[in-house]
């Protein structure tokens, strides 16, 4: 598979992490391995980012929540996405929503939480 069209890649998770870390950033590490659709993306996304009970599971609802994110300390935060391809081999429509969000979401975000994404393989 190509590099992905969304998020900017890294070579493993570990590393994009210590990247976040050294800049000052806070790495939030999801294992996407077996994320296999929307919904279970949805759910490892919210619960990496302790998103509130009442956050909605759709990409609206993904969008405000990573946009805010005022539930999190200042400063930046990013996701790491480590296992992209699952989704994006099994579910190639909710990955290409997703990434879109991702992406949507780096350029919207709060200037107090900065959010940002990197995907790595699994």
């Amino acid at each position: 598979m190509s590099e992905p069209a969304g998020p900017p890649a890294a070579a493993t998770a570990r590393q994009a992490a210590e990247d976040a870390r050294r800049r000052g950033a806070i790495p939030h590490v999801l294992d996407g391995t077996e994320l296999v659709n929307k919904r279970m993306m949805l759910c490892g996304i919210a619960a990496v980012l302790s998103f509130p009970e009442w956050a909605g599971r759709n990409l609206d609802a993904l969008h405000d929540c990573l946009t805010d994110l005022s539930w999190l300390p200042e400063g930046e935060h990013v996701l790491i996405w480590s296992g992209y391809e699952v989704l994006a081999e099994h579910d190639p429509k909710s990955y290409r929503g997703i990434s879109s969000v991702l992406q949507d979401a780096a350029i919207d975000s709060a200037p107090d939480r900065p959010f940002s994404a990197v995907v790595t393989r699994g």
